[in-house]
Formats: structure tokens, C-alpha cells, sequence
């Protein structure tokens, strides 16, 4: 199964580049032939990135009210239209976005969203303290979701 892991967020926003950080760690790691690591950055064309995968593993930050590192593990149909916990949305969010894929048929069959609470949304190009910490915790997730048979890492 053709996989992406896409993560956005914008790199200079501190941990508001969550999804880009794990994206460029994942890249430096051994990843399956079947699987594509992509930088989608705050990129409003995120249509044209995810087209032909068959599954997507989408990383970003999300308020949801947890603490900071927080991972939270979302289906597509799991956020509610126009009330999406995730930061690196437009005015045509990652959510949105992925329904309009849908509707016109070139979405991936399997969409999963991990979503890590933010500490510090400011200038910066690094990861507040809380966040790096918890890296190695959030790549272990998001790697369980490119295994077959599901995920408990993101418990």
C-alpha cells in the first residue's frame, strides 16, 4: 500500500512546525519502499501532494487542550466540519482539504491524522524543550500507523 507521511506546519512558528520536524526526521530514518516522507510545509496545495497514496498519515499541531507533546490520533470523519483542532490550516484547512479529495474521488482510502499539542507558538526555528523531548515518541506513532494491523503507539 502507497503511504505518505505529510507534515505541516510552518518552521518558523516553533512548535506550530511540529508536523515538518517529524517529517525531516522520518527522512533521515530507513523508511519502507512504499512510503514517502513529504514536507508540506504551510503549502495551500496539499491536494496535489497527497494524490495517488493510498494511505496518508498526516502530522501537525493541534489545540485540543492537552498538555504540551500531547499526542492525539484523529480519522477524518472524528473532526467536526469546521471545528478542526489542527493549526496549520488556511482558509481551506488540512480537513477540508482532504473531503474535497474525497468528493472528487482521489483521496487516500486511509487518512489518519496525529495531532501533538503545541507550547510555545512564537519566532523560532526550534521545538520548544517539551516537544523535542517528546520526538522520539511521536515518530514512534506515527511509524505504527505505516505497520499493518493498526497502532497502540499513539496511546
Amino acid at each position: 500500500m502507497r503511504t505518505a507521511i505529510l507534515g505541516v506546519g510552518n518552521l518558523l512558528m516553533k512548535d506550530e512546525g511540529i508536523g515538518v520536524h517529524v517529517v525531516q526526521a522520518c527522512e533521515r530514518l530507513r523508511l519502507p519502499e512504499n512510503v514517502e516522507a513529504i514536507d508540506g510545509g504551510t503549502s495551500i496545495e496539499l491536494a496535489s501532494l497527497v494524490e495517488g497514496f493510498e494511505r496518508l498519515v498526516v502530522v501537525d499541531a493541534a489545540l485540543a487542550g492537552g498538555e504540551p507533546g500531547q499526542i492525539y490520533r484523529f480519522s477524518l470523519d472524528e473532526i467536526e466540519p469546521g471545528r478542526s483542532p489542527l493549526l496549520s490550516g488556511h482558509d481551506f484547512g488540512i480537513p477540508q482539504t482532504l473531503r474535497a479529495c474525497a468528493l472528487a474521488g482521489n483521496a487516500p482510502e486511509r487518512i489518519i491524522i496525529v495531532g501533538v499539542e503545541p507550547k510555545q507558538i512564537d519566532w523560532g526555528l526550534e521545538l520548544s524543550p517539551e516537544l523535542e523531548r517528546k520526538m522520539p515518541k511521536i515518530i514512534e506513532c506515527v511509524l505504527g500507523e505505516i505497520e499493518p494491523g493498526g497502532n497502540d503507539a499513539c496511546q
